[in-house]
């Protein structure tokens, strides 16, 4: 007989190598067939509700690494609660109205204007469906569980009603409102945008000094005197109106060396700026308080027919600049609100194309805004007017989607308040919980400081604004008609508005000849699609049977404070007085191995397919819960290489387990605690403890801690531990002996709880795990529940011994290296230790009350007090360990040194022990002999 056919050498079908690419495929068709998602909702019915709401990601081509861990994410955190006692369902979104898509049909040669907005809707419906159904697929190749089957989309006909009629509370609350005023107007998308639909780059752009002639100097100034402006944005000077000064400064009347003209600057700006203009010399005539020129009039340097009006205005700073402000009132907000409240003309002499209009002057009429910079530096040159021309570099709005500056441009606009309910918006922040915790202070600063929204889009597709106007140009905001057109919407789809007349929109009694409205007509401008998105509390949470309102929790981009965590909560506050969700949970961006931001036109975007289709979902999946989501992340396929490799331990540690415990019938061969070996036992209460961690970190979302406690567990406490030294007892000693099943007991017990602990985050490998474990209720882990911490009785003093006993075992290993430093022994189980133990140290190795010879791995241990120790024995951490070569003979069985090999004359080989075991296990080794 051969000696390996003695040892009890674990086995198993699970396979070392997972080959996940295919057996993902074949796995997540598994759960599509047999509907494991929806049998998890049936098993949770009238369970207590937990509501993760997707906010929904922008149907245009396939998904990112950024789409990918906000998704797993989510999926991580709806897997637990499923298994943890909460009815979870899971709705995936999408946002599908709007701009990129307008764009993308028009790169595919399709002209809007061309085939009118009915077929143009519907060819962006059409585009918007494949690109759900491209997205949809990613995301289920990543094995998100969710009711793929019935996704919400801002564009089905249900949700955009639900959308109209938040828009008619808002309009009977008086939150909705026209009016004219300097918007944030993208020339790139031609549209008004919102807010949040902007973002930052710096830009050079020339800053032009200049001076406007007085024109009434209240007795004060004569004609010979300019106010000298500045501006970032000369292209703007043929809209100026004003000036505008700020009351509390101080300004000078100023003439330099040898000029007849004189200026008006402010008195502390004068120094930097007469070295600016090259004034070597120069005399202050006057002083005048802000308040002194007030209604004071000047010439407009481009037309002596425009009058412009000195005002006082707070936002005149001493920053920069002369003090002296030029003023724009259809080109900012601070000049239009100013310019409103002394009655100036609001000009916007630039279409929604950027180019400069006709009334703009005769120089200027049809050139691009950027290009009519220039021009205006060289007029400002040609009347000797200008000061200094420089160039500056300064922050500058951009359109997010198209990457293009804007400008501020007022045009008629459809706005929502947010003034009239600010408070209330700020204070339900004290109601939502949010991790990271500075979200709250983000989100309440935003909100703080958020101007009225600006909801009206110059587009197609979109929910159309359900504004109706009289035939005098009335708007008509009565919510019995805008509900009345949510149920047209809710039957036909929003794309009715653009087929139908005003009158077959109206309800019945609104288009009889006795109106006194007349003959009505339809707004054209469509609703901001942050409005549709942010409507979906009530379009999602509130009208699905499954769900509730407000959710218990959102995750997404940090980016969202400006965008979906945003415009949700004004419309929440503004129709139900509570904020749509009770915790945000925001991520960072994903970033490139550089730090550089990941985007599409960056091409430094890692796609997730790429490591779906050479590694698998696991890794990205594994990936997402290693790294500090709550952080911008940097993303690289070094970094998935370094997880496949955690993952391959994960996977050989599980398929030890399950090789290892093959042998094992949990119902017959389980030990209970108390009959458990006392290292056993102390394994088993400790697994006990990092299952409460892990518990802890997936309650907390923390999915980082998840992974660290997980990984430190299997690397460190059972490969490098628990495994390590019982091997010995698993493979020599007999097949059905307690000390084995006791073992077998701990092992077999932390396969089922650690299969079910990663299956939030590897469901594809728990579920195969799961096949091999057949004493085990069910076909799919996922229909199973979360370990509990189990009820062991007081274990604290089991844990402290053993805790005690691994300084002992650090200690042990220290002075093995030195040894082998040495080369005194090779591995462990070559030594022989001598250890010196004070009483206390005695004490703790009795209380064990374990041989911790086989713990420790060495072949020999003798312990002997400390004041026995020779002089020349070494201390590690307190401990006196000699370490000498073990004594005998090495047993080709169990790889130790016995010195009573040959002892048993039938097994020559083997110590007594091992001799024993076999005559008692496999006795014809007593007529075959032994090899």
């Amino acid at each position: 007989m051969k000696i390996k056919n003695t040892l009890n050498i674990g086995k198993t079908k699970f396979p070392m190598r997972g080959n996940l690419p295919t057996t993902e495929l074949q796995r997540e068709k598994i759960w599509a067939d047999n509907k494991v998602y929806e049998a998890r909702q049936k098993l949770n019915a009238g369970k207590p509700s937990f509501i993760l709401h997707d906010g929904p990601p922008y149907a245009n081509g396939n998904i990112h690494i950024g789409h990918a861990m906000n998704k797993i994410s989510k999926d991580i955190i709806v897997r637990y609660k499923s298994m943890s006692g909460f009815n979870a369902p899971f709705i995936p979104g999408w946002d599908t109205h709007g701009l990129p898509i307008e764009q993308q049909l028009t790169k595919m040669g399709k002209d809007r204007k061309a085939v009118g907005p009915v077929i143009w809707r519907k060819m962006a419906d059409e585009f918007a469906h494949k690109q759900v159904k491209k997205q949809m697929n990613d995301f289920k190749r990543l094995g998100i569980a969710a009711d793929w089957d019935h996704p919400y989309l801002t564009l089905m006909p249900e949700f955009e009603a639900a959308q109209i009629r938040v828009f008619a509370t808002m309009a009977e609350k008086g939150y909705i409102y026209r009016g004219k005023k300097p918007v944030f107007w993208s020339w790139s998308s031609e549209s008004a945008l919102a807010m949040s639909e902007i973002e930052y780059h710096d830009v050079t752009a020339p800053t032009a000094f200049y001076a406007e002639q007085v024109k009434d100097g209240k007795g004060l100034l004569d004609d010979e005197t300019y106010f000298v402006v500045w501006t970032t944005t000369p292209w703007t000077i043929p809209g100026s109106r004003g000036i505008s000064v700020n009351a509390n400064f101080t300004y000078v009347q100023v003439q330099p060396a040898g000029s007849t003209k004189k200026y008006i600057l402010a008195k502390d700006l004068l120094a930097d700026d007469a070295a600016l203009f090259g004034w070597d010399k120069y005399e202050v005539l006057a002083e005048f308080k802000g308040t002194d020129l007030e209604y004071m009039t000047a010439t407009h340097p481009f037309n002596s027919e425009i009058e412009l009006l000195v005002m006082l205005a707070d936002f005149v700073t001493l920053d920069a600049g002369t003090g002296l402000v030029h003023t724009a009132p259809g080109f900012g907000e601070d000049d239009f609100f100013v310019g409103q409240k002394y009655g100036l003309e609001v000009a916007v002499p630039v279409d929604y194309q950027g180019k400069m209009l006709p009334e703009a002057g005769s120089d200027f009429a049809g050139l691009f805004y950027e290009d009519a910079n220039e021009v205006a530096l060289k007029k400002l040159q040609a009347q000797g007017v200008l000061l200094k021309e420089e160039p500056i570099t300064h922050s500058y709005p951009f359109d997010w989607r198209t990457k293009k500056p804007v400008i501020y441009r007022a045009v008629p606009q459809w706005f929502a308040s947010v003034s009239d309910f600010r408070p209330e918006l700020l204070k339900s922040l004290d109601d939502v919980n949010f991790s990271p915790e500075w979200g709250k202070k983000r989100l309440y600063n935003m909100l703080k400081d958020r101007g009225d929204w600006v909801i009206s889009r110059q587009r197609v597709w979109g929910v159309p604004l359900p504004i109706f106007y009289a035939e005098d140009g009335t708007p008509i905001l009565d919510a019995k008609i805008i509900k009345h057109v949510a149920d047209l919407v809710a039957e036909h789809g929003s794309t009715y508005w653009f087929e139908q007349d005003a009158k077959d929109l109206l309800p019945a009694g609104y288009t009889n000849d006795h109106s006194p409205h007349g003959e009505f007509t339809k707004e054209s401008d469509i609703m901001d699609v942050w409005f549709d998105s942010g409507t979906s509390h009530q379009g999602v949470l509130a009208t699905r049977d499954n769900l509730s309102f407000p959710a218990d929790l959102v995750l997404e981009g940090s980016d969202q404070y400006r965008g979906w965590f945003n415009s949700s909560l004004i419309t929440s506050i503004a129709v139900t007085g509570q904020a749509p969700y009770r915790n945000v949970l925001s991520q960072g961006f994903t970033l490139d191995g550089n730090g550089e931001k990941m985007s599409k036109s960056l091409g430094n975007t890692i796609v997730p397919s790429e490591i779906t289709d050479s590694m698998g979902a696991e890794i990205i999946r594994l990936w997402v819960s290693s790294v500090d989501t709550s952080q911008d992340v940097r993303v690289s396929m070094d970094g998935f290489k370094q997880t496949s490799e955690a993952y391959r331990k994960i996977r050989n540690t599980m398929r030890f387990l399950l090789a290892n415990t093959n042998d094992f019938n949990p119902k017959a061969d389980t030990l209970a605690f108390a009959d458990l070996t006392p290292v056993d036992q102390y394994f088993y209460a400790h697994f006990n403890e990092v299952v409460s961690e892990i518990l802890a970190a997936y309650d907390a979302y923390d999915f980082q801690t998840v992974n660290k406690v997980l990984m430190n567990f299997i690397n460190t406490d059972l490969s490098a531990f628990y495994l390590d030294f019982n091997k010995d007892v698993l493979y020599v000693e007999a097949p059905a002996s307690q000390v084995r099943r006791s073992v077998q007991t701990v092992l077999y017990k932390l396969v089922v709880a650690l299969d079910k602990l990663i299956l939030p985050i590897l469901p594809h490998t728990a579920e195969e795990i799961f096949e091999y474990l057949p004493a085990e209720v069910g076909d799919f882990a996922y229909l199973t529940e979360m370990p509990t911490v189990e009820e062991l009785g007081d274990v604290s003093e089991l844990l402290a011994n053993w805790t005690d006993f691994m300084d002992l075992r650090s200690a042990v290993n220290k002075a093995l290296e030195s040894a082998r430093n040495q080369e005194l022994i090779g591995k462990p189980a070559e030594a022989a230790l001598t250890m010196y133990l004070t009483d206390a140290q005695a004490h703790m190795v009795a209380q064990l009350r374990q041989d911790i010879r086989v713990v420790l791995m060495v072949s020999q241990l003798t312990l002997r007090k400390v004041d026995e120790a020779p002089a020349e024995v070494q201390m590690f951490d307190e401990f006196l360990i000699q370490v000498e070569h073990a004594r005998g003979e090495m047993s080709p069985r169990d790889r130790m040194y016995h010195t009573d090999l040959g002892a048993d004359p039938d097994f020559k080989m083997l110590s007594a022990h091992e001799a024993q075991i076999i005559r008692e296990n496999y006795p014809e080794a007593l007529t075959e002999g032994l090899e």
